[in-house]
């Protein structure tokens, strides 16, 4: 086997742990791919030979990919002090789509990828690579260009801004449901009457995609906490609603 072809089977390998890392940092499907994409030209261009943990380097080089991807955005962001909802991960609501599962790993819930854009782009790496996928603070720091304690600090900051802003969700599926069922009825009955609105999994938790004229009109996750809707994050951008992929629900 060629050294192209074994590179390009290893990444396949690595490319679900790739799309969640970048997923996480930049809280958009699109941009995710284009970061996944571009670790790949690098790797195809890199002499690897020296490469002892390649899946190591892959995370590194989409982390630093996916960092200026998110200093960048922030820079020319118009309304810097907008709330801004993440790109959902939406699935029918009797089950998660497999192609989703490693994106949802950890219950990334919309809630917390929320909470996460609030965080600054150093924060944010620190606290995706070390508490989301165990990467140590001395691989991190060199991504920064801060010292591993630095970086431990800045996870650490994001941890305490995490866990106190992010509502802790039931666990119970099946209790979601039934408090997503009296709020689509409640729905049905008032500014969304006018709309087809299909219950649905958004980033594995309880939602709604609703529908005018056969395209979407917005999606809605639910953070559902001791029987009651804790938040409420709701996407519509129509330009944004279009790029998501919504066939899951045909049918």
């Amino acid at each position: 086997m060629d050294e192209q072809r074994w590179l390009a089977e290893r990444f396949e390998e690595n490319r679900p742990r790739l799309r969640a890392v970048s997923y996480r940092m930049l809280g958009s499907l699109s941009e995710a791919d284009d970061a996944v994409q571009e670790a790949w030209l690098r790797l195809s261009r890199a002499d690897t030979g020296e490469v002892e943990n390649l899946s190591g380097w892959l995370t590194t080089v989409v982390a630093r990919v996916s960092l200026n991807m998110l200093r960048s955005r922030r820079t020319r962001r118009e309304e810097p002090f907008s709330p801004h909802v993440p790109d959902p991960i939406v699935d029918r609501a009797d089950g998660t789509d497999p192609e989703h599962e490693a994106l949802l790993a950890d219950s990334v819930g919309l809630a917390l990828l929320v909470v996460l854009e609030t965080l600054t782009p150093a924060e944010r790496l620190a606290f995706v690579l070390h508490d989301m996928f165990s990467v140590p603070f001395d691989r991190i720091a060199p991504i920064l260009d801060r010292s591993p304690e630095a970086a431990r600090q800045l996870a650490s900051r994001a941890r305490r801004r995490v866990s106190g802003a992010e509502p802790a969700p039931d666990a119970d599926l099946q209790a979601q449901q039934e408090v997503l069922d009296a709020f689509l009825a409640a729905a049905r009955k008032g500014d969304f009457e006018a709309l087809d609105v299909r219950p649905a999994l958004v980033n594995g938790a309880a939602g709604a995609v609703a529908m005018r004229d056969g395209r979407p009109f917005s999606v809605t996750g639910l953070t559902i906490r001791n029987g009651k809707i804790a938040e409420i994050d709701i996407l519509a951008d129509p330009e944004r609603l279009r790029r998501l992929d919504l066939t899951v629900l045909e049918g």
